[in-house]
């Protein structure tokens, strides 16, 4: 009887369900991140790679520590983290609230608590608190993301919070890391034209700040651009969204209209205030919208009228929140958006970046063997720089393969949220694959100039112990709820 409930024991064991496969593609992105941790901070004089006086020694440290801890969080009851969901989340805010006021400046932000030889970013435990109350929230009884706007509400509180917390500890990168957690809604049900307003909104920041010089009517050339975009696309929903060939005619002829009234004004010599005249006929436009709306009963026209509206709104909110950002935040969106070329001061990470990752070619100059980076050409290249170590010495088949093994990793994340049982399981899978989406894509675009410089880390193989350790606690919690969904079965 004894051996009976031994043997019942190791077989309802949550590590028999584990899936190994993302286990073995953790290990060999650590392994990988290890090793790219000691080329990036390799001095002439030899140190080992396990010695604590090197950033890799002390990397191997942090990573034993995840490992010990992700190995207690698989052989907990899953239940405990659909329990306590809540309340790790609101332990989690607390922290945030106390960074605020404990945390020392470093570096210009107040996000890390610094506890001896040991320093602690609560925002990377954020991640995985979030991730577990959003899980929560989705799972409630009868919960629908779409069947009230109070569930919205519910839900852009949960991920906001911890993005306002972070912003006041004036550490914008790590606070939009969270605002990848829209695609979960969009998985859960959220209408696709939230994430269309959030790519034009982007297009039209972009547009607006690079495009300022004054061609014509007194505006500048972004901002018309904008306004242009904004007829489009008014215009094509309600072609496309409406299906009102009426309405859609109609519009379109009242712009064209417009702009020729406006452009014999101009030619004659009379003066056309750009911004008035774009405002004015776009506002026409909505106006005749809301009036068809009612009068014909074109209910979808609504969605038109509001891009309209929120659209201009937005455009002329762009320079106050511009203005708003830090001035060295300001200077990295101008350079990466080629506005302004400071390769001496703010572009200089950048371009010394792509210097180092061009020099390596195809097949690299070979481990230790990079020059740029052992030179220390660029600045935190064991960190948020770590990639363009791997594009120096491992050259375009070595950062290819490190990004096809990310590209793995996620898509088993997705694989598992796919499988899940449960809403809870779902989301928080939904959230993990947000999370390294945004972060690789992100670092990556940071890297090679694609994206401001805003101070985000290549999971695993960016040297930091919070970030190492947030990562392998998202990935064990996902681990162990999947593993519960086989327990249940058997």
């Amino acid at each position: 009887m004894q051996l009976r409930t031994a043997y019942n024991s190791r077989d309802n064991s949550p590590l028999r369900y584990i899936d190994w496969f993302t286990v073995v593609l953790y290990a060999i992105l650590v392994i990988g991140g290890v090793v790219s941790i000691y080329a990036a901070s390799y001095q002439f004089d030899n140190a080992g790679i396990f010695e604590f006086s090197m950033f890799s020694g002390k990397q191997m440290m942090w990573i034993g520590i995840s490992v010990v801890i992700g190995f207690c969080i698989l052989l907990l009851d899953r239940r405990i983290y659909d329990a306590y969901a809540y309340p790790v989340y609101v332990a989690i805010i607390l922290l945030l609230i106390l960074t605020i006021f404990i945390a020392p400046n470093v570096k210009g932000s107040h996000t890390w608590i610094v506890m001896g030889p040991i320093s602690i970013q609560p925002a990377e435990f954020g991640k995985f608190a979030t991730a577990l109350a959003l899980a929560k929230l989705f799972s409630g009884y009868n919960f629908t993301l779409n069947k009230s706007y109070t569930n919205y509400l519910k839900a852009g509180l949960i991920i906001v919070l911890p993005i306002v917390l972070i912003i006041l500890q004036r550490e914008t990168g790590s606070a939009l890391v969270y605002t990848s957690l829209i695609f979960v809604l969009y998985r859960e049900g959220m209408s696709g034209f939230v994430l269309f307003a959030g790519l034009c909104s982007v297009l039209f920041f972009v547009i607006a700040i690079k495009y300022t010089e004054v061609l014509f009517w007194s505006m500048p050339l972004g901002e018309a651009l904008v306004f242009i975009g904004i007829m489009l696309l008014v215009v094509g929903m309600l072609f496309i969204y409406c299906r009102s060939w009426e309405l859609g005619r109609n519009t379109a002829l009242g712009y064209i209209g417009g702009c020729a009234v406006a452009a014999l004004l101009s030619y004659f010599g009379i003066d056309v205030n750009g911004t008035i005249f774009f405002v004015a006929l776009i506002s026409a436009s909505v106006i005749y919208l809301l009036i068809a709306m009612f009068r014909e009963n074109v209910r979808k026209a609504f969605v038109a009228i509001i891009f309209a509206a929120a659209s201009m709104l937005f455009l002329f909110s762009v320079n106050y929140a511009f203005g708003k950002l830090e001035s060295y935040q300001q200077l990295r969106i101008k350079v990466t958006l080629g506005i302004e070329d400071d390769i001496r001061g703010v572009g200089y990470n950048v371009n010394q970046s792509k210097i180092a990752i061009g020099s390596g070619g195809f097949l690299g100059k070979g481990l230790l063997n990079g020059t740029q980076t052992k030179l220390r050409y660029v600045p935190e290249q064991h960190t948020d720089f770590i990639f363009c170590t791997i594009g120096e010495e491992e050259g375009f088949v070595g950062s290819t393969i490190v990004l096809v093994l990310f590209l793995a990793l996620i898509l088993r994340i997705i694989h598992i949220a796919e499988r899940q049982r449960t809403a809870f399981g779902r989301v928080y899978a939904y959230c993990v694959a947000s999370y390294f989406i945004f972060h690789l894509a992100i670092n990556i675009g940071m890297v090679i100039g694609l994206c401001p410089v805003i101070g985000i880390p290549l999971p695993f193989f960016s040297y930091g112990g919070s970030s190492i350790l947030g990562f392998t606690i998202l990935l064990a919690l996902l681990l162990r709820i999947d593993a519960s969904r086989r327990e249940s079965v058997n």
